[in-house]
């Protein structure tokens, strides 16, 4: 099993879902190689909720991070979720349209990249 993904699935043991009960975990890889993970935490406001994805991102960006390579996302039913739109809108802030958004199967894996998942998106350079 690839490393992300079982970073991915070990971090939602993590998770706080006690309204929808569906764990997510996701690790971001730099282009160094240091991972990030996040896993979803709820809040009973679901609009106060945060994603695995965001947590993810949020530590690295934190931690003086800008540059991405690989993104994983595991839910614990390994039902291949992607990011939701706005995790992808979080991630084309930092990330370019080629980074690649592995979503976890169990047995096995599919691979999309950002741009794949959200062409035409909202940048910097459409507000100027």
């Amino acid at each position: 099993m690839d490393e992300l993904v079982a970073q991915a699935r070990e971090v939602q043991a993590q998770a706080h879902v006690p309204y929808s009960d569906y764990p997510v975990g996701a690790a971001l890889r730099t282009v160094d190689g240091t991972v990030f993970v996040g896993c979803n935490i709820e809040n009973a406001n679901y609009s106060n909720s945060l994603h695995a994805e965001e947590v993810a991102i949020a530590e690295a960006i934190k931690q003086g991070h800008r540059e991405f390579d690989r993104l994983v996302v595991s839910s614990a039913r390994r039902d291949g979720v992607t990011p939701c739109g706005m995790c992808r809108q979080t991630l084309a802030e930092f990330c370019d349209d080629s980074l690649e958004v592995v979503c976890d199967e169990g047995d096995t894996v599919t691979a999309y990249t950002l741009g794949e998942l959200l062409p035409n998106t909202i940048s910097e350079e459409m507000l100027e």
